[in-house]
């Protein structure tokens, strides 16, 4: 892991501190402390409740970023229609 110093930073009188563009997109923070009392603040982003399946099975993931992959290379193949699954009610 390559560590880059990017500036000092000092916390005000409660103790806080601003990570201004270094937060940008990031929701949360889970942080830790090493045995040198360092603190590593790692970013974390939520995702919507329906999502999490995909993030848990590996294969449908794999799968996802294969084809978002081959999306980027405009390797796409067409292999039909999906009007057979459209609900008219719900459209």
């Amino acid at each position: 892991m390559a560590l880059r110093q990017i500036r000092h930073i000092r916390p005000d009188n409660k103790g806080r501190i601003t990570l201004g563009h270094l937060a940008d997109g990031v929701s949360s923070y889970k942080l830790s402390q090493d045995s040198h009392n360092r603190i590593i603040l790692e970013p974390q982003v939520e995702i919507p409740a329906n999502e999490k399946w995909l993030f848990q099975n590996k294969e449908a993931l794999r799968q996802v970023q294969a084809g978002l992959a081959d999306s980027a290379k405009r390797q796409v193949k067409t292999r039909g229609s999906f009007a057979k699954y459209l609900d008219e009610d719900k459209a």
